[in-house]
């Protein structure tokens, strides 16, 4: 993981929470280089896209928005003059809210959804300012061998840190609003043994999100397909069209690990010639590997398999994460890869490098 930002994670849950009341809101704030007469926008983000909700005029060197809410959402406050964008997201909910909107410090605080937010964005900051900091360090060209693996060290363990502070915010918070929404922005961080506990703290009133209903299936499909268990079969076309089956391969005396990837995929096509040595040394040894792809272009994925010299079968549907393939083993991100024993067994999930050959080495002596 590098560098976390919890402004545009991949979705954004739609929370609904009681507010205690409708005595209404008043958003007041400040933007950093920004003069009077100067817009500034209250936008929804939906499928992807930001939708303007409401609009305000600095006047005496602020802003402010009014207005009554039924329930807490998360909202952004944006402003747009030339080439200049400021933008952050908060909670809207009835109460005083005061925003500081800047380039390098932006702060939304005065209500308690807001103000256990800002806990969680400020200690974030504070550790990708460091992990900046250390990205530019490194460019210094003087550096020795010695004094980069030193750099590498510190980033890992500020990713590391990074990982605590969600983990922490989620379990400090998962009774309320802003528990929920960091739990659907960052659970892909989280293994679903993590995920699972957490869910039965969800307050009653989010219980029908479509997120958290959908976290309940991952987990229900990822204990389906967890270690122990028998194979489920994957059913899809090879790159030239043919049908083929995970169960051609799996459960017939060969130990198969299925590797989930793409070719617009960076961290696969960076593993794939760790997965190019293993399957040279052991083939001929009783190892096999399926590649399920999440390519949604069929000549990509041909080029792909080209140019990393993939031989092992393929197989794709071509529906990018809306992947079959990817669906039945509840992934969350790739590369992600299944080891199946001779009997069809699950063995392990998410085994590269030297962790993977140091299991095939074990198991086909």
């Amino acid at each position: 993981m590098r560098k976390i930002i919890y402004l545009f994670a991949a979705t954004t849950l739609g929370l609904a929470a009681c507010t205690g009341g409708n005595k209404g809101y008043t958003v007041t704030g400040t933007v950093e280089g920004a003069v009077n007469g100067d817009t500034v926008f209250l936008q929804e983000r939906a499928n992807r896209q930001f939708n303007k909700l409401d609009t305000a005029v600095i006047a005496d060197g602020t802003f402010a928005f009014k207005g009554v809410q039924d329930s807490t959402v998360n909202r952004y406050i944006t402003y747009v003059k030339g080439d200049k964008q400021l933008i952050m997201d908060f909670f809207l909910e009835n109460g005083k809210i005061n925003v500081k909107l800047g380039k390098e410090d932006d702060s939304a605080t005065g209500t308690l959804s807001n103000d256990a937010y800002q806990e969680f964005r400020t200690k974030i900051n504070v550790i990708n300012n460091k992990e900046n900091a250390i990205y530019e360090s490194m460019s210094d060209t003087t550096l020795t061998d010695k004094q980069k693996e030193a750099k590498i060290k510190e980033m890992d363990a500020l990713e590391k840190d990074m990982l605590a502070v969600i983990k922490t915010s989620i379990e400090k918070n998962i009774s309320n609003t802003v528990g929920v929404f960091l739990l659907n922005q960052y659970n892909y961080y989280m293994e679903y043994t993590e995920i699972e506990p957490l869910l039965a703290k969800v307050p009653a009133n989010f219980l029908k999100n479509e997120n958290i209903l959908h976290l309940k299936e991952l987990i229900k499909t990822a204990k389906a397909t967890a270690v122990g268990q028998k194979f489920v079969d994957i059913e899809m076309l090879t790159p030239e069209g043919k049908p083929i089956k995970l169960s051609d391969y799996a459960g017939k005396g060969k130990v198969v690990l299925v590797d989930f990837w793409a070719s617009w995929c960076g961290p696969c096509r960076q593993e794939m010639p760790n997965l190019v040595s293993a399957y040279a040394k052991y083939k001929n040894k009783g190892f096999e590997i399926v590649g399920v792809s999440l390519d949604k272009d069929g000549e990509s994925w041909k080029g792909g398999i080209k140019q990393l010299n993939i031989t092992w079968p393929q197989m794709s549907d071509l529906k990018y994460w809306d992947s079959e393939g990817s669906k039945l083993y509840a992934i969350r991100s790739i590369p992600h890869t299944v080891l199946i024993d001779k009997d069809g067994t699950i063995l392990a999930h998410s085994l590269r490098g030297e962790e993977l050959l140091a299991k095939l080495t074990e198991l086909l002596k």
